[in-house]
């Protein structure tokens, strides 16, 4: 397994719009399993696929406290959703920047898993937001697109500051 670079707001790669996995292959395994550990070490609860620059359909993500509960989805689709429900986010490529978001409070996500298995997922709470976030990402979609222009503005200038003192 590998550790991955996540790319940083404002790049423009960020706003790639991923493709569908057409065929699911041992590089899909091997992604998933880097994405993983990306994930973790970063850490974080949610990764997808346009975040490491590789613009296919596949999140991860894993809410559990002792991070032993992880979801792989390939060419990710909200089917359904209902509620209403707003909570901070923030984001591996928004680095120590949260806001609040307005999203839906459950969601019905079908789904391939590694293996290639249509699944549907219904969720809720944190898991729902964190689902709609990470599909965010690949229609090439940031959560600071909720925001007002001028807040998104301001972590724009603060990040691309602190790239370039790094």
């Amino acid at each position: 397994m590998a550790l991955l670079d996540i790319l940083c707001f404002p790049d423009d790669r960020l706003r790639t719009r991923a493709k569908p996995v057409k065929t699911i292959t041992a590089r899909h395994q091997q992604l998933l399993d880097d994405m993983l550990e990306t994930m973790y070490a970063a850490p974080g609860i949610g990764l997808a696929a346009t975040q490491i620059n590789v613009h296919e359909q596949v999140i991860v993500i894993d809410i559990s406290e002792d991070k032993t509960e992880p979801y792989c989805l390939i060419n990710p689709v909200v089917i359904s959703h209902s509620g209403i429900e707003t909570m901070e986010e923030g984001c591996l490529s928004v680095p120590d920047t949260y806001a609040e978001v307005e999203r839906a409070d459950s969601v019905v996500v079908k789904y391939l898993d590694r293996k290639g298995a249509e699944q549907k997922l219904e969720a809720d709470g944190l898991l729902a937001v964190c689902l709609q976030h990470e599909i965010d990402h690949l229609k090439g979609k940031l959560f600071v697109d909720y925001i007002s222009k001028l807040k998104r503005d301001r972590i724009r200038k603060k990040l691309v500051k602190q790239q370039r003192q790094m």
